[in-house]
Formats: structure tokens, C-alpha cells, sequence
């Protein structure tokens, strides 16, 4: 798809900073200096292929929810279709085939109740596995895709909501019945229509008022990360990532941790556990144009931060990207129950 300034330019505001107002697109338009018809236009143009949704993200941790990043060791001819049962999984939601001998990554999410431990062994002996690692966030540095589509950057820096950051250091709180049947309505795909929220407001009972509000709140709690425009980054043009996976000291985290995480071309940085076989504890993503793009990041992250020693994994192929559907109902297993009301309702 052919794309002129105009559109490039939507697409970022669209990503940063979507109204939550009554006419968002019109919003949009007059940021941009053209029409509300032409800003819904051009949107509809670009859904499907540029835009995969615009709706809210979630923190999972948050609202009750156990997630882990796990890496998979899976004989070559038996990954695409160990990659393929695990795509199944209505839990997980990123699965791509990296260049290690941890050949296979994907993030999964499970409700209060449920064993990430079990989970992961069964799919492990579904897929064929012969080695795997959880590999749980210990502390998350940065969290925050935005692709600079103007610049051609990966990342157009990181959206920061001092509450929102208090909160994911906290216990789990309850979650009403309201924030539990918004989360449902706000994960959804935005309409591209003049007036899109009327739907949600009506689905929950609520004014648009009282549904701005509440959008408000679950921002305020870190409940809702924000609510945007979802690329397909291939289909954007970012068609290189790679996992840059940093060999750091414990004594060192605190300081390095930071600094990493402050490159521009970085979307997330967390800490995760260490192995005798995974040495590497401080993970940060990187997307670009081209591989080579992803190596002189490595590069100047590599000679800007001190740290000598990190594995550059690239993904070799993208088997799922997709967001987790939250309280809805789990069907891997059949059993029909509730991916839901972590900690309860109240």
C-alpha cells in the first residue's frame, strides 16, 4: 500500500494520542488540517493492512493475570508444527520462530488458578519440545510499541503515566463488574464511523460522558494502558525485529536496566531470570527496516551502555501476533471456563 505524509502522519497520531472524545476522527482530521470525511477515509483505506485494530491495551499483571515469555528448543522439522498447536492457544498471543537454539518464543497469559508451570509442560510435550524456559518479567524498564512512521523509526519514545507505573508495583486489586465488562468492550475493534464509542457506551449502560470517565479511570489505575492504533509492523515497513537479550550482573541491573531501555529504537526492556544455559537478564526489543538496521542498534546500544556481552536473536518467522482477548472464555481445552475475574469481582 502506497502511503503520502498525510497518512503517515495520521498513523502516528492515531498510535500516540487516538481523541477519546464523541467524534474522534474529526479530532484527528483537525490536528492534521483536513476533513473528518477524508481522516475516515483514509482510516478505512489503511484497516486490515496497515492498521490491525484500534482498541485498548491491557496490563495483564494488573488485573490479576500470570505471563510469562517462554523460549522453546524444537527439532527443525518438527517447528512449524509445534509453533502451529501452540498458536492454538487462546493464552498466547506473540509466537515467532527466533535464530538460537531456543528456536521458538511466545508470550502466554493465564488467569488466577492456573499454573503457568503445568500449561507450559503440556505444551512443551504437545509441540515436542526438548528443552524450554519460562522466563517471567522481573522489572519492566520500558513497555510501549510506537513505530514512527514520518522517520521511519521503530520507536517514537516511550508513553509514561506516573499512576499508571505505581500500580504495576502493586498486589492485584479487584476488579468491579463494570471495569471487567469494559475491559470485554474496550479490547474490541473500534468501528470506523463518525461517532464509534456510542456502541461501547450503549453495551455498558453507560453516557459517553460516564464512558469517557470511566476510560479515565482504568488509564488512572493501570488497568488500561492506552487505547490506539495497532500497526502490522511488517506490513509498515518494519520488517526486521530482534530480541537483544543482554548479559548483566545483578549488581549492575539498576544501572543498566535504565539505560538500555532509553534507546529510541527500543519498544520494551524488562529483566527476566538467568540459567546456566541463558545467561542474558536484561531482554529489549528492537524493530527496524532491515536486519542490518537491528545490528547497528546492537552496535551503538553495545558501545553506549558497556555491556560487552548479548545475543542477538532475529525473528525468523512470525507464527502469531495478536492481542490476548481477556475475560473471555478459555476453548484450548474444551472446558469452557472463564479467563476471568481475576481476584475476584466486586
Amino acid at each position: 500500500m502506497q502511503l503520502d505524509l498525510t497518512d503517515r502522519k495520521l498513523l502516528n497520531l492515531a498510535q500516540r494520542e487516538f481523541p477519546l472524545v464523541t467524534r474522534p476522527y474529526a479530532e484527528l482530521g483537525a490536528r492534521l488540517g483536513t476533513s473528518e470525511e477524508e481522516c475516515l477515509a483514509r482510516i478505512a483505506r489503511m484497516k486490515g493492512e496497515i492498521i490491525r485494530e484500534i482498541g485498548g491495551i491491557f496490563d495483564a499483571r494488573v488485573m490479576g493475570y500470570q505471563s510469562c515469555l517462554v523460549a522453546f528448543s524444537i527439532p527443525e522439522d518438527r517447528r512449524d508444527e509445534g509453533a502451529r498447536l501452540i498458536s492454538q492457544h487462546p493464552g498466547v498471543s506473540h509466537n515467532y520462530a527466533r535464530t538460537h537454539q531456543y528456536n521458538l518464543w511466545f508470550t502466554l497469559a493465564l488467569a488466577p488458578g492456573r499454573s503457568l508451570e503445568q500449561e507450559v509442560a503440556r505444551l512443551a510435550q504437545a509441540a515436542g519440545a526438548t528443552q524450554y524456559r519460562l522466563l517471567p518479567a522481573l522489572r519492566v524498564f520500558k513497555i510501549g510499541v510506537n513505530f514512527d512512521m514520518v522517520e521511519g523509526k521503530g520507536d517514537t519514545g516511550a508513553l509514561k503515566n506516573p499512576a499508571a507505573q505505581a500500580y504495576r508495583h502493586r498486589p492485584p486489586e479487584p476488579l468491579s463488574a463494570l471495569d471487567i465488562e469494559a475491559v470485554r468492550v474496550l479490547q474490541q475493534d473500534l468501528p470506523v464511523q463518525p461517532e464509534p464509542f456510542q456502541g461501547c457506551a450503549q453495551r455498558l449502560g453507560l453516557t459517553e460522558e460516564a464512558l469517557f470517565a470511566l476510560m479515565a479511570s482504568l488509564a488512572e489505575r493501570g488497568i488500561m494502558r492506552r487505547f490506539c492504533a495497532m500497526l502490522r509492523h511488517r506490513a509498515a515497513g518494519f520488517r526486521a525485529n530482534a530480541m537483544l537479550c543482554w548479559k548483566v550482573p545483578e549488581a549492575q541491573i539498576a544501572e543498566k536496566g535504565p539505560l538500555l531501555a532509553s534507546f529510541s529504537a527500543v519498544s520494551h526492556a524488562y529483566q527476566r531470570p538467568v540459567f546456566p544455559d541463558w545467561p542474558y537478564s536484561i531482554f529489549t526489543m528492537v524493530h527496524a527496516t532491515t536486519l542490518e538496521d537491528c545490528k547497528g542498534i546492537a552496535a551503538e546500544m553495545q558501545a553506549r551502555s558497556g555491556v560487552s556481552e548479548f545475543a542477538l536473536l532475529y525473528g525468523a518467522q512470525e507464527y502469531k501476533k495478536e492481542r490476548v482477548r481477556y475475560f473471555a472464555e478459555d476453548t484450548s481445552t474444551g472446558s469452557g471456563q472463564v479467563l476471568g475475574a481475576p481476584g475476584g469481582v466486586r
